[in-house]
């Protein structure tokens, strides 16, 4: 049986930092990565054979949790017809619609292997559709890796401290505009300076790579009044919060608390593949007709739309909607928020959290964080302490203080309970 150190020092040898992925080096908090060897339902498995409860659920695509069994066997089914085609399937159509079906403000989807893809290809479809160049984007709010969008970003590149990435010309960012998320002033500023200019502004509604921190009512509204003055169009990155925060995503929630809501174009990833590369972007018919090969805005894709990918995709939209599923995810995720938020009172400590759905965020700060200069704030040191003692205990938290939680269908009451009590030993 290999160790997870030995398998680090393996990796590190053949794949930049022994991590195909930034944050999972345990750069941001010290130690050993977990080399994963299995997952099923709640709980991964490491190299050693040590188990763990799951709150990253490979950062939010795991809503049902690990192997569930019906998306089990819809994936060895497709395999079995085939891994790749090429060319269009009935089941790509299926997803679309039932997509479709759940988010009323987009009447067309293109389907995309990652989030990055996706919004990559709304920014570009929006200034072909705009004919402006100029973009909005919020510190602390991450999109994927997109030149355009590295430009004071959160999640990985927040954890090493960069405000951008190398590699980028400042030429490519120069029709960047970075605001401070929940700031109506600076939003109004930006729009009376640069209004006629700007093609769209990419937000997550509930921003997960700076943990968990919502856009308020006041702010989004005049987010979404604005963009309809200027002729912007208003992208929600909902490749976290879609199907996650609710079975409508962030954009199901705003639309109850703000009459008529709705964004022009959205981006989804994560619990639309089940755990498979799947994203999409989508919005209404006349924007989405100005795509290749209907329109002059060129994205393709070799395996977009894969077969497998959608038979899992489809078959966990299938699962979230029997009744009661976010009723019941909710419930367990607020239980075990509450029971955080009592083991750090009873420690002493600045704490603070929340949730929406089945994705959750807590900071070692009070009150909550509004925008990314705030959440810089939390106490790294606690935070890395904390991490480490709940890994020692079996529990795996995300690997960095900005990165969101995730609950899943598999986790149960007795998994929040052994959870809390962890954390109270650990705090303590």
């Amino acid at each position: 049986m290999s160790t997870n150190a030995a398998l680090f020092e393996r990796a590190q040898r053949v794949i930049p930092g022994g991590v195909n992925s930034p944050v999972r080096a345990f750069r941001a908090v010290g130690g050993t990565p977990r080399f994963i060897h299995r997952a099923e339902g709640a709980y991964l498995f490491d190299a050693e054979g040590r188990r763990y409860i799951d709150y990253i659920g490979s950062w939010g695509p795991m809503i049902l949790g690990h192997g569930h069994p019906t998306v089990l066997e819809a994936v060895r089914k497709a395999a079995a017809d085939g891994f790749s085609f090429g060319a269009p399937t009935e089941r790509e159509v299926e997803l679309a619609e039932e997509i479709l079906k759940l988010v009323p403000s987009m009447e067309q989807v293109r389907l995309v292997s990652s989030g990055t893809e996706a919004a990559m290809s709304a920014i570009r479809l929006a200034r072909g559709a705009t004919g402006r160049a100029k973009l909005i984007k919020f510190e602390g709010c991450y999109h994927g890796h997109a030149d355009a969008l590295l430009v004071k970003a959160g999640s990985g590149l927040a954890t090493f401290g960069n405000p951008t990435s190398a590699g980028v010309p400042p030429e490519v960012v120069q029709h960047t505009l970075v605001l401070e998320y929940n700031n109506i002033a600076l939003l109004e500023e930006a729009f009376a300076l640069h209004g006629p200019d700007l093609a769209c502004v990419m937000i997550e509604p509930i921003a997960g790579n700076m943990n968990f921190v919502r856009a308020s009512v006041p702010f989004m509204t005049r987010l979404r009044e604005l963009c309809s003055r200027h002729g912007a169009l208003l992208v929600f990155d909902e490749v976290m919060t879609g199907f996650r925060v609710g079975l409508h995503g962030a954009q199901g929630l705003y639309a109850k608390l703000i009459p008529g809501f709705r964004p022009d174009l959205s981006v989804f990833g994560k619990v639309i593949g089940g755990g498979m590369p799947l994203a999409a972007f989508g919005g209404p018919r006349d924007v989405m007709q100005q795509l290749a090969p209907t329109g002059p805005v060129y994205q393709a894709g070799t395996l977009s739309g894969n077969p497998v990918a959608t038979a899992c995709g489809l078959a966990t939209l299938k699962e979230i909607q029997r009744p009661g599923f976010f009723e019941a995810l909710a419930k367990r995720t607020r239980s075990l928020t509450a029971g955080l938020a009592q083991a750090a009172q009873q420690a002493g400590l600045a704490f603070s959290v929340d949730s929406e759905g089945g994705m959750f965020g807590f900071f070692f700060l009070d009150p909550l964080p509004q925008h990314y200069q705030q959440v810089m704030a939390t106490d790294q040191a606690s935070f890395n302490r904390f991490f480490h003692g709940m890994l020692e205990r079996g529990v795996y938290l995300a690997p960095a203080l900005y990165e969101a939680g995730f609950v899943s269908a598999a986790h149960t009451a007795a998994d929040v309970e052994a959870t809390v009590n962890a954390a109270h030993e650990a705090l303590r």
